[in-house]
């Protein structure tokens, strides 16, 4: 059976998900850094079997300028099941997404530049 790891949300620090498909609780571990974390909790969700809550408390010592990528994973298969970012400091301009759309702003500018010099040079 397949098991599938959704992020539910993050809050207050700690990262959170519900783990589907797992008759049993795994050992999951967290690395930041190819380092484990620890405190990292599974308890079962009431009513529905073979799911787990999955909370990873976020340390405040691993969080600094830029992005930090945190990757869960099955510990005794070594399957990544889930992995989440934490951005911090990072001005809007320099963000990734920011660039992405700015080069979609441009790129729909150059088409209609273009369909508009089509038009002009057939007509």
């Amino acid at each position: 059976m397949d098991t599938t790891l959704t992020k539910t949300r993050i809050r207050a620090g700690v990262w959170e998900g519900v783990l589907s498909g797992a008759p049993t609780a795994p050992a999951l571990e967290v690395l930041h850094l190819e380092q484990p974390l620890a405190g990292v909790t599974l308890t079962a969700v009431p009513d529905r079997s073979g799911d787990w809550l999955v909370r990873v408390p976020i340390p405040v010592d691993v969080l600094s300028e830029g992005v930090q990528t945190f990757i869960i994973r099955n510990r005794a298969s070594g399957e990544k099941l889930q992995h989440f970012t934490v951005i911090t400091g990072v001005a809007m301009e320099d963000d990734l997404r920011a660039e992405v759309d700015l080069l979609r702003a441009e790129l729909d500018m150059l088409k209609r530049a273009f369909r508009r010099h089509c038009l002009e040079t057939t007509g």
